[in-house]
């Protein structure tokens, strides 16, 4: 795919695979105590930055090997590639994390402000023959930690030249998803492994919680480093946000207080972490009180929040949290409060599950109203604090302040291609604002540890029960669902609620487009099926003992709950792997997708593309399904893959065309071309939310 908008990167160079973790302490040593250079010249903003996500590293990947749920990846013979089995559930080889940061290096380093960096950079425990010990976890995550810090070092030699935001998944702790409340060792530990990240001032609230921010931009903007383990419905060590004891409580005080200060001092922030705050009709993520208070809050802070950035779910997406959902007698903790029927969704999606996920949110699309500024004709003229006016009336919410918006970015782990996004803002009258400085910049150098594995081996990172026995105890009930709360204590009926903008505010940098608000993005992804080179044999006859024909081998493999990937039952025809060289290339950038048509990352933008996403399923069953005529679909694929035409056209029959006998043809076939025309951007949707890895006619099965 050809690169569509040209900001400085070489996508035809790229550097050879860095050395592997076991690089020796000598070659650290050197690297770390290299002679100061010069201080380059000032650093200017380029108004793009990186958001990377799920990485997984595992160090027992072995190239060739089986991809079977018995083997992931470790054992066996199969068509596990060099870079990664892509469409599988096997984790990430190390050629994968190496070859990502080389092409990063080659290709962005130097025309980015700073890295989002959303979690999970541990294997998966998805292997009984080998399951997980905190030094792998820990092991991993400081090999990834120290790969951004070698890649970004200043030139001087002496701290970073741009701030990297890591945050917490829920698979770079033991045992996966439980977090108790700090301070604890996992906080005491992690604030070792990112001290290069976390700010001085910052290193209180982190120890304590996992929480912290950093000033991207000096008093101009703000990225906010959220704990969403203490959200996250999957957590048993903690309860909701309801009661002033739990952890989730405390994180959204605290940045009550920090957003507030913001806005006082005439700042913007960005919101990030792992765990999105994903809920449909029948489904969450997060718990209850928690998504209450996080939704309220943003709609009082919609003057200072840009956007929030997510990870954790592989799938490209986002979610449009509603204001009108929220019911302060959930926020207060008051017994009247609505009950929360919502089941908590699977630590990680199967492809079922992620099937009926997307047309769940797609169902909930179909309820919205499209913005009035996108309608076609548009609105004349702006009354006060931009009470946009149409036809001489003041239009309702003109700006989607109703609404807040979260970006979810697929993974680095190839559960589908590696995906990088790198995001661009506005920075107007910014260009020649100061910019970040690593404050430790002149500290003395660290302490090298030769050997990180002797070191951490005898931590005990589980920490505060006295055994085994006593965790599995307390947390037995609370595994698969929410345990009754033992929390005697009144909840807080004083709940501090925040403050709205000033009524003479204009609209803030997520819903009017200004300086700090979102222009667009760019989605790289590497074509693993390309980049591995796999000469395969014969596929197998049977898999798992279940019979299957070769036309529907995508569609198959997507009901299994451990995915084997698009090669699964086939074995390589040579022993020796042949890798093309690798490379990420764009998959699609927002500035120019003909179907998404988003001029800007505001909020009004993503409202308006739900509602086309959701049009189709206006009136229809959960499912979206509705009578269609496929022959008639395929008839006209063609043309809806060129067609760059306005929302009208795409709901109007063309009237040239020829007219054909009898009313009753004639209306059955504009009904099927309408149909058909406002199914197109629910399947293109699909094809990113997968990206890519979908053929058309699995595409027409989500459809």
């Amino acid at each position: 795919m050809a690169l569509q908008r040209v900001w400085g990167l070489a996508l035809l160079c790229h550097g050879v695979i860095a050395s592997p973790l076991g690089a020796s302490a000598a070659e650290a040593a050197l690297a770390h105590h290299q002679e100061p250079q010069a201080d380059a010249a000032p650093r200017r903003l380029h108004g793009r930055f990186l958001h990377i996500t799920d990485l997984h590293p595992d160090e027992f990947y072995r190239v060739h090997s089986s991809t079977d749920e018995a083997d992931a990846c470790h054992r066996g013979k199969g068509p596990a590639g060099t870079y990664g089995a892509e469409t599988s559930d096997c984790d990430t080889p190390f050629a994968l994390v190496n070859a990502t940061f080389d092409w990063i290096a080659a290709n962005i380093k130097d025309d980015i402000d700073f890295i989002i960096w959303t979690g999970d950079s541990a294997r998966h425990d998805s292997d009984e023959d080998v399951p997980r010990n905190q030094d792998q976890v820990l092991g991993t995550n400081r090999w990834i930690a120290d790969k951004f810090a070698q890649l970004f070092a200043d030139p001087s030699g002496r701290g970073l030249n741009i701030p990297i935001i890591p945050t917490f998944g829920n698979n770079d702790i033991l045992p996966h998803n439980i977090l108790l409340p700090g301070p604890n060792k996992w906080l005491q530990t992690y604030s070792d492994v990112w001290r290069k990240f976390i700010p001085e001032e910052q290193r209180h609230s982190f120890q304590f919680g996992g929480w912290f921010y950093v000033e991207v931009i000096p008093n101009k903007l703000a990225v906010f480093s959220l704990n969403t383990l203490y959200f996250f419905d999957r957590n048993a060590g903690v309860d909701d946000c309801a009661s002033p004891s739990q952890p989730g409580y405390k994180q959204l005080d605290w940045l009550r207080v920090q957003l507030q200060f913001m806005r006082q001092r005439g700042m913007k922030a960005i919101l990030t972490g792992h765990v999105p705050p994903a809920r449909t009709d029948n489904k969450q993520l997060w718990g209850e009180a928690c998504w209450q208070k996080y939704t309220l809050w943003l709609t009082q802070f919609r003057d200072v929040v840009v956007v929030g950035l997510y990870g954790h779910m592989n799938i490209d997406h986002f979610l449009i949290q509603d204001s009108h959902d929220v019911h302060l007698a959930s926020v207060s903790g008051f017994a009247e409060a609505p009950v929360n029927t919502r089941e908590a969704m699977e630590d990680e999606l199967s492809a079922q599950s992620t099937a009926d996920y997307l047309q769940e949110l797609r169902q909930d699309w179909s309820k919205l109203d499209r913005p009035a500024t996108t309608k076609p004709g548009g609105i004349k003229g702006e009354g006060r604090r931009g009470k946009k006016k149409k036809g001489g009336k003041k239009v309702k919410d003109p700006w989607g302040e109703r609404y807040q918006l979260s970006l979810v970015s697929p993974s680095i782990v190839p559960n589908y291609f590696p995906t990088l996004r790198v995001l661009e803002y506005n920075i107007s009258g910014l260009e020649h604002a100061p910019t970040w400085v690593d404050p430790f910049k002149n500290r003395q150098p660290s302490v090298i540890i030769e050997d990180q594995d002797e070191a951490q081996k005898h931590l005990d990172l589980r920490g505060l029960y006295e055994s085994d026995t006593d965790f599995e105890a307390d947390t037995k009930n609370k595994k698969h669902k929410k345990k009754p709360k033992k929390d005697k204590k009144p909840k807080d009926p004083t709940v501090v609620i925040p403050d709205p903008p000033a009524k003479t505010a204009p609209p803030g940098p997520g819903y009017s487009a200004q300086s700090l608000s979102l222009t667009g993005y760019t989605q790289f992804f590497a074509n693993l099926t390309h980049i591995n080179n796999l000469t395969i044999g014969e596929i197998s006859d049977l898999v798992d003992g279940e019979n299957r024909s070769d036309n529907d081998d995508s569609w198959w493999d997507w009901l299994l709950k451990w995915r084997q990937g698009k090669h699964r039952g086939k074995k390589p025809a040579h022993p020796k792997p042949n890798p093309r060289e690798f490379q990420f290339e764009v998959e699609y950038s927002t500035f120019d997708d003909k179907i998404y048509k988003l001029k800007d990352l505001t909020v009004n933008s993503f409202v308006d593309l739900a509602y086309r996403i959701g049009r189709k399923a206006k009136g229809s069953d959960v499912s979206g399904v509705e009578s269609e005529n496929e022959e008639d679909e395929d008839a006209t694929d063609a043309e809806d893959d060129d067609d760059t035409g306005s929302d009208e056209d795409e709901l109007e029959v063309d009237k040239t065309k020829k007219k054909k006998k009898g009313k009753g043809k004639k209306d059955k076939k504009k009904k099927q071309k309408k149909q058909k025309k406002v199914n197109r951007t629910w399947r293109h949707f699909l094809d990113h939310a997968f990206v890519g890895t979908l053929e058309k006619e699995d595409l027409k099965k989500f459809s």
